[in-house]
């Protein structure tokens, strides 16, 4: 998962990237880069580390244009190569520099496509490096001296028809401008907006329309499926449907947890979608225990993305709402940690109980999921710790069992704490008097109402249902080797020796 931002404004565009990429630093705490052009030349900076640590006063004062494109970053595959920190760049045939959110799911046989029939190379074990060279590939097949709108429509078709998986792109062609585009399920989201400079009208793409929003921007509208829009140099917006048969099917899971509440994707509110989680959550509690028969006391959300279910969910249940653990902002989001040990040791930093709230008290404790169940059950230890008579769970999504493919790194399957297990026996492992999960009925209704033109919704971490339906089992086996946690350390490992940070000679 990633956050994307593309800009063309009539200014300097370094420090509205830069605010762009911090607006959406919840996307990837990783690496964070950027590239900007005058027209002529283009500066690059990218490293791995939050937006404020990449970005120092040197690295800003060389990034000139008023055009540009940035990414902050998380990997699917575990690397801790600064090489794979985005915007990456080809110079052939124009200088294309490309930020890309999502997986590509054929990268293998892409790779050798590349080397075998377009003679490219591939630097990185990046898909996002493959995609890129997709991309020039189809622009150079074009021969076109200073290629036009209709001729970057006609690569981005071509992307579309060799490329599957999850693809937001935003692409800079050097002297030309810049080019957004989605694959045509729209798994991954892309927004665009304008506006109005003393001189013209500048333009700006991003993954979420908060990054609009705080930087003065008015929404226009979702890039569509299979759709791609051109942003000229001089200003001027072009859109065009590259893709033969496209179906809106985006990631429901940014509803659920990567999405910041105060966007707005594929039109409809992700905050709105979150409040009408809790509501079905409280429905389906209030199925198997009557407001008089639950003993609930108090409900507690799990800061930050459980807060915004939680308040509709103790509406509904006629409980107390209460904020009974305090948050430390300066820990990452311990999702999206690379390793176990990384992940529990985050906990006690991250959250302090407030004694006082669950002193004697039945609590239920909402959360937006429960992935591997290490945080959950601090969390639990935790509730208890301060005093809690009993500690119920809700999760306002389903139960996780299946890896996710398109740009999400969750992990092995035998790591989801759900594998192979009951809703009670989840609950008995992660120390919960009982857990509720919510269904994936009511998790799609919960969005659709937002957008009833919405097609569906990708759910596969929840139903093991692909979209692109290019997906089998020596497929998933691979990823989960990639993704287990075992592979990361060994990753790590690998990194540090390479690099000389770890000498095992002299330990």
């Amino acid at each position: 998962m990633c956050g994307i931002v593309g800009i063309v404004a009539r200014n300097e565009v370094k420090q509205d990237i830069y605010d762009a990429l911090t607006i959406l630093q919840h996307r990837g705490q990783d690496a964070a880069g950027m590239v900007t052009s005058d027209g002529r030349h283009c500066y690059l900076r990218k490293d791995n580390g939050l937006v404020k640590d990449v970005f120092q006063g040197q690295h800003m004062q060389r990034l000139q244009g008023n055009v540009g494109i940035g990414q902050c970053r998380y990997p699917t595959a575990g690397s801790t190569s600064s090489a794979e920190a985005q915007p990456l760049y080809v110079n052939s045939p124009y200088g294309i520099a490309l930020a890309h959110n999502g997986n590509l799911t054929n990268t293998e046989e892409l790779m050798s496509d590349l080397f075998a029939e377009d003679l490219r190379h591939i630097n990185t074990n990046s898909d996002s490096e493959v995609l890129l060279n997709v991309l020039a590939n189809e622009l150079g097949m074009l021969h076109a001296i200073d290629p036009s709108p209709t001729e970057m429509f006609k690569a981005v078709g071509a992307v579309h028809q060799r490329c599957r998986g999850a693809y937001a792109v935003v692409a800079m062609v050097i002297g030309s401008g810049v080019l957004g585009f989605r694959d045509p399920y729209g798994i991954r989201p892309l927004v665009y907006g304008s506006r109005e400079a003393e001189n013209g009208t500048e333009y700006m793409l991003a993954s979420e329309s908060v990054a609009l929003d705080i930087l003065g921007y008015t929404r226009i509208g979702d890039v569509a499926p299979g759709e791609a829009i051109f942003i000229s140099n001089d200003g001027e917006i072009f859109r065009r449907q590259c893709a033969a048969n496209p179906r809106l099917v985006p990631c429901i899971f940014e509803h659920v947890y990567f999405a910041r509440p105060d966007s707005i994707i594929d039109d409809i509110s992700v905050y709105k979608s979150r409040l009408r989680m809790g509501e079905h959550l409280a429905r389906k509690i209030l199925s198997q225990y009557s407001q008089q028969d639950h003993d609930i006391d108090v409900v507690i959300p799990i800061p930050d993305t459980g807060r915004t279910a939680a308040l509709p969910l103790a509406h509904e249940l006629g409980a107390k709402y209460r904020e009974g653990f305090v948050k430390n902002r300066y820990i990452g989001r311990t999702f999206i940690m690379p390793g176990q040990k990384q992940r529990r040791d985050s906990v006690r930093q991250k959250l302090n109980a407030i004694d006082l709230e669950f002193k004697d008290k039945n609590v239920l404790l909402v959360d937006d999921s429960i992935v591997r169940g290490t945080t959950i059950t601090q969390i639990i230890q935790l509730a208890r710790e301060a005093g809690a008579r009993k500690v119920y769970m809700a999760s306002a999504a389903p139960a996780l069992r299946y890896q996710n493919v398109y740009g999400i790194d969750m992990p092995a399957r035998d790591e989801f704490v759900a594998h192979q297990r009951t809703e009670a026996e989840v609950a008995k492992m992660i120390g919960a008097d009982w857990l509720v999960y919510q269904s994936i009925g009511d998790l799609k209704k919960s969005c659709h109402e937002g957008n009833p033109h919405v097609d569906d919704f990708e759910c596969s971490a929840f139903d093991g249902r692909y979209v692109t339906v290019d997906i089998g089992p020596d497929y998933l086996a691979k990823i989960s080797a990639a993704r287990s946690d075992a592979s990361k350390l060994q990753q790590e490992l690998s990194f540090l020796i390479d690099t000389n940070v770890l000498d095992l000679h002299n330990h």
